[in-house]
């Protein structure tokens, strides 16, 4: 178990990290956090059938959508916070550790290939380093100074947005990068899975879906990691509608950098223009191969260089690039 603290404090003072009082005071706290309460009633679980098992942690699952639902409003507003940041040129910046570090990544890593954003427009930060995404980083957790230090390696604006992340809402990392983010002036969202939560209070929008105790003992991984993983995938496909990145449902920015991604690139471009085959090879192959100059250029029914300026023009909304000219489609 790692520290609360930040700094080591006098060896034998009572609370200082690494003595059996400051463990006695991470207990007791940890004690007050319903993502940490033990369950009695599953005290037994292993003596159960794979089957029973697999009811209860699918029982348990379920009640996460209601969890975040509680909360849209409050999603609502940090998207819309976050999406008018990122269409000034901001980024949108994650930072947690351990698994909630790991999602912020793996939502940031895939924008890329659905959004066709630069790496450096969504970034995931974790706790120690890429190396803490396969393994533990002994004390990455604890520091506030290391968040800061992350931050201030992507040089912050007040245009960014940056989201804490942790199950607990106590993990000084992500809390760190909160502070630090919030006094440099940019937007802060903190999302945590307990009430009343030091991240929330950090942030200037708090999100805190609270989805109780886990299945397993303290496992946040579980109900805790899958209501992070709702709400981030909430915060960066939105924001991504928001800027003008999907026609209707279709990823019109996907990048098509493999045969599967290619294939589908064709399939969105016909679902957007009812175009036949001929018509659509023609169209990628003039606007190399990007979807959404490839749909302007045949509902718009205008060439590449047009189409380009035009989606310059809309700021690469494409609605608004089909309604600056004669189309087939509203």
């Amino acid at each position: 178990m790692t520290s609360t603290t930040d700094t080591p404090g006098t060896p034998g003072t009572p609370g200082t990290p690494g003595t059996p009082e400051g463990y006695g005071e991470l207990r007791a706290q940890l004690a007050t956090l319903a993502t940490e309460a033990f369950r009695p009633e599953l005290a037994e679980i292993d003596r159960l059938s794979t089957a029973e098992i697999a009811r209860l942690m699918n029982g348990e699952d379920a009640t996460v959508p209601a969890a975040v639902a509680e909360r849209l409003p409050e999603i609502s507003a940090a998207i819309d916070a976050a999406a008018e940041r990122m269409a000034r040129g901001g980024r949108l910046i994650y930072a947690g550790a351990g698994t909630a570090g790991r999602l912020g990544v793996l939502d940031a890593s895939e924008c890329p290939p659905t959004f066709n954003t630069d790496p450096s427009e969504v970034v995931g930060l974790i706790a120690g380093g890429p190396s803490a995404m396969v393994k533990a980083v002994e004390g990455a957790e604890d520091s506030k100074e290391l968040a800061a230090a992350d931050l201030d390696a992507l040089k912050l604006t007040a245009d960014d947005t940056v989201v804490g992340i942790s199950a607990s809402g106590r993990t000084p990392y992500a809390i760190g990068a909160v502070g630090h983010a919030r006094a440099q002036g940019a937007l802060t969202v903190g999302l945590s899975c307990n009430a009343g939560s030091a991240l929330a209070a950090a942030a200037e929008h708090g999100l805190e879906i609270v989805t109780g105790p886990e299945l397993l003992t303290g496992s946040t991984r579980l109900k805790a990691g899958t209501a992070q993983k709702l709400v981030l995938n909430m915060i960066s496909t939105i924001t991504m509608i928001r800027l003008g990145k999907t026609y209707g449902n279709l990823m019109v920015d996907v990048r098509a950098s493999n045969e599967k991604l290619r294939a589908r690139s064709r399939h969105i471009v016909s679902l957007a223009t009812g175009a036949s085959d001929a018509e659509i090879e023609a169209a990628l192959a003039a606007t190399d191969g990007e979807v959404k100059h490839a749909i302007l250029v045949i509902l718009g029914r205008v060439d590449a260089a047009t189409a380009a300026e035009r989606l310059a023009e809309s700021d690469g909304h494409l609605r608004r690039a089909l309604n600056a000219g004669p189309t087939t489609a509203t």
